[in-house]
């Protein structure tokens, strides 16, 4: 968020606690894009922030509490009020629980175990869930880059390319006709805590229904390696999918992520190199050593 939205987001979080009996006099910024991460201090507790409208909130709590209802490993709503989505000044919150993090990063094995769990209990409460495919979100990435109103910064060439690919992914990965369940959408590192309740799954607002090689498209190879039964060559189309979705998302005119149109450059970089495809903590990585 700007710095003018990023404050007015901050005094939001803050009151809807404060309606609640919950002090927070202070808010410790934990992660700053499209959406707003705080923790709320001293009542420790994790909030969630985004424009209203910009957001599925209401999907992201109900789906928690049907995942926590059935022993599954997310992070759980702040117990001390009800898991309700509260709007202040154009702002939708959610308020959870802050684990503190017992090590920098969950290992392969526990991660890829705690994937494999969470997928099961999706399947378990999958029937109850209305949710969008993954071809909706990749229609969304495609809308990005046909649109030059949305996607200003993107030479007209890169346009053709990264709009062809999505498309052909798509319907590649359709064409394989493999099992499809409810998915977190994106499990990568950055959306899986290592607390002392072990590893916890955050952030479900882009949960969908897609063949699991498309979660494991997120995550590191180390974790792939852990996981049972997996399809290879549908894994190396769907990475392929995701970073063309996640070079989109870079050229969206109103993305906020940090240093953006460089991910969005180097992104377009990898696929026209062609594979073998990196993941996409590889890629970050490769970005960070340029």
């Amino acid at each position: 968020m700007e710095i003018s939205d990023l404050t007015r987001a901050i005094a939001a979080a803050t009151s809807v606690a404060a309606s609640l009996d919950l002090p927070a006099d202070d808010a410790i910024v934990l992660h700053n894009s499209n959406k707003l991460a705080l923790r709320l201090m001293p009542c420790d507790v994790f909030a969630r922030i985004a424009p209203v409208g910009h957001e599925v909130s209401q999907f992201e709590v109900e789906l928690a509490e049907r995942l926590a209802g059935v022993g599954y490993l997310v992070a759980a709503l702040e117990p001390r009020v009800d898991p309700l989505v509260y709007t202040r000044d154009g702002f939708a919150v959610t308020l959870w629980t802050y684990y503190e993090p017992v090590t920098p990063q969950v290992s392969p094995d526990d991660f890829a175990k705690a994937l494999e769990r969470l997928h099961a209990g999706m399947r378990e409460v999958e029937v109850d869930v209305p949710s969008p495919r993954f071809t909706d979100r990749v229609a969304e990435a495609e809308a990005i880059v046909a649109n030059p109103d949305l996607s200003p910064e993107l030479a007209d060439a890169d346009r053709v390319f990264l709009g062809s690919t999505l498309g052909s992914l798509r319907r590649a990965i359709e064409d394989r006709g493999a099992v499809e369940q409810l998915l977190h959408g994106e499990p990568h590192p950055g959306n899986v805590l290592s607390t002392k309740h072990g590893p916890l799954f955050i952030d479900l607002e882009t949960c969908c229904r897609g063949p699991v090689e498309f979660d494991l498209a997120h995550v590191p190879e180390a974790v792939c390696e852990h996981y049972p039964n997996v399809d290879q060559g549908l894994l190396d189309e769907c990475r392929q999918l995701v970073l063309a979705m996640v070079a989109a998302w870079r050229w969206d005119i109103g993305d906020e992520f940090p240093d953006g149109k460089r991910f969005g450059e180097e992104f377009l970089r990898l696929l026209r190199e062609g594979p073998p495809w990196p993941t996409l903590d590889a890629a970050a990585r490769r970005l960070d050593g340029l």
